[in-house]
């Protein structure tokens, strides 16, 4: 689990809540992923993990996934 280190933090960073920084902060997250995963190329199994975590953490909540934007609480 050690080349997940950069990644973890990812899943903690709080969400905007104005529509245009929401944007840029998916963005972000997603070209910091791409970057990270080109880059360090981290082994399979950790990849397998941090993918099941933010699947796990999309499908608990709505408001808690970092990748979009829940119409009902704006």
């Amino acid at each position: 689990m050690y080349c997940l280190q950069c990644l973890l933090p990812v899943l903690l960073l709080p969400k905007p809540t104005e529509h245009n920084s929401f944007f840029i902060h998916r963005l972000f997250i997603i070209l910091y992923l791409i970057s990270f995963f080109l880059e360090r190329k981290p082994c399979t199994i950790c990849a397998l993990v941090f993918v099941t975590a933010v699947f796990l953490l999309c499908q608990s909540g709505g408001y808690s996934c970092i990748f979009w934007k829940n119409c009902e609480t704006s």
